[in-house]
């Protein structure tokens, strides 16, 4: 349970697939050896039980979408939770999942994507391929243009991979390069439109960068974080020399913080910053609303060079596998960071229900409605936003 991105409405399915493994249990608990209960070989109830522990999970969910974006439909989603070896006591669980959406506006898209970690929490490897036929709005980009909410019909076909290998450092750190490959062709949804900040239309481009990705995680559970802090910074270049059709430098910083109160009450916070430099096309800029920052917005409407957000979330855990949300947050975009003000303060805030689809990992599919300053959205996902 999204997020620069190319092409970007597919990347929010190659999102919520990882969005699984990105959340995924930082340490395995301590198998205490079985005792020898007899010399005849069979196994014992001791041994069946911790064979159970280290089997996998799946976690399934079809999931309804209501978007102005992209219309009503469903989004299939899915993911397997293993560990590699049995022997590594070490190494956080590694996922691998899938998606595919639906829409009744004919959008369509399947992402596959693994997260990969082993050789006792010394290697994390991450993988997605993703394509999409999608239908959507483009509004423009700048807070004048989200604001007018004048609409123009995109069509977007593509396809998309990503990876990315780091390497433990000391300080519980994750650092290593990672790559983006994609092709793709926009054109108007009405024959002989355009619009002055799309770039050109009906004509095939390819987007290629490498880059870094940075990351350091404390929490003990990132399925339900309930204490501990997680930071992740990337930074990817795309250039005319990798094949890339623009060159332009995305840059993206993410940091989480989790206090619980009691063993049912978390309060999370999460920061959010994003800056592109060089010609990025609307699709490299920074999209609000994209990656849950912050809810209330849909996806696209607020585009530009700079985006910065802050959230914070009230989580309490409810009988029968129930759970509910309280939220609040506020953001902005500009072309730089001088341009920001309180006249384009984009504030955010509502309420959420959770159901645990998974005891062994608690893996909550999430429901949250939100009010944003034009309007309000309701969003489905597995795990939390943050």
């Amino acid at each position: 349970m999204i997020r620069v991105r190319f092409p970007w409405f597919t990347l929010l399915f190659i999102s919520s697939v990882l969005a699984v493994g990105q959340q995924a249990p930082t340490a395995v608990p301590e198998t205490i050896p079985c005792p020898v209960e007899n010399s005849t070989g069979k196994t014992t109830d001791c041994q069946r039980n911790q064979d159970n522990r280290q089997r996998g999970s799946f976690v399934v969910a079809p999931i309804p979408i209501s978007s102005p974006a992209l219309g009503t439909g469903i989004n299939i989603m899915g993911g397997y939770i293993f560990s590699l070896s049995k022997k590594d006591r070490i190494s956080p669980p590694s996922v691998l999942g899938g998606a595919a959406v639906f829409t009744n506006n004919s959008s369509r898209a399947f992402a596959l994507a693994g997260e990969l970690y082993f050789k006792e929490d010394r290697y994390h490897v991450i993988a997605g391929v993703a394509h999409g036929d999608l239908n959507y709005d483009f509004y423009g980009t700048g807070t004048s243009a989200g604001d007018a909410g004048r609409k123009f019909g995109l069509n977007e076909t593509g396809t998309l991979f990503f990876g990315a290998v780091m390497r433990r450092l000391p300080g519980k750190i994750f650092v290593g390069p990672r790559i983006w490959m994609g092709a793709s062709t926009l054109a108007p949804k009405e024959f002989g439109e355009n619009h002055p900040d799309l770039p050109p239309l009906n004509l095939p481009f390819n987007l290629r960068a490498i880059g870094v990705q940075l990351e350091r995680d404390t929490v003990p559970n990132r399925f339900y974080p309930v204490k501990g802090t997680s930071l992740k910074f990337s930074a990817d270049f795309f250039a005319n020399t990798l094949g890339s059709t623009f060159s332009f430098q995305s840059y993206q910083f993410t940091f989480n913080a989790y206090r619980s109160f009691d063993d049912r009450q978390v309060l999370a916070y999460n920061a959010f910053a994003c800056s592109t430099g060089g010609e990025a096309p609307f699709f490299g800029q920074c999209i609000f609303g994209m990656r849950n920052e912050l809810r209330g917005y849909p996806a696209g409407r607020y585009i530009d060079d700079k985006m910065l957000a802050t959230q914070v979330e009230y989580r309490v855990v409810l009988p029968w596998r129930m759970g509910a949300v309280a939220f609040a947050g506020i953001g902005e975009v500009g072309s730089s960071l001088s341009k920001f003000n309180y006249d384009n303060l984009l504030p955010s805030g509502g309420v959420g229900l959770r159901f645990n689809l998974s005891k062994k990992y608690h893996v909550n599919l999430r429901a949250d409605i939100a009010q944003g300053k034009n309007g309000h959205t309701f969003s489905m996902g597995l795990a939390e936003a943050f």
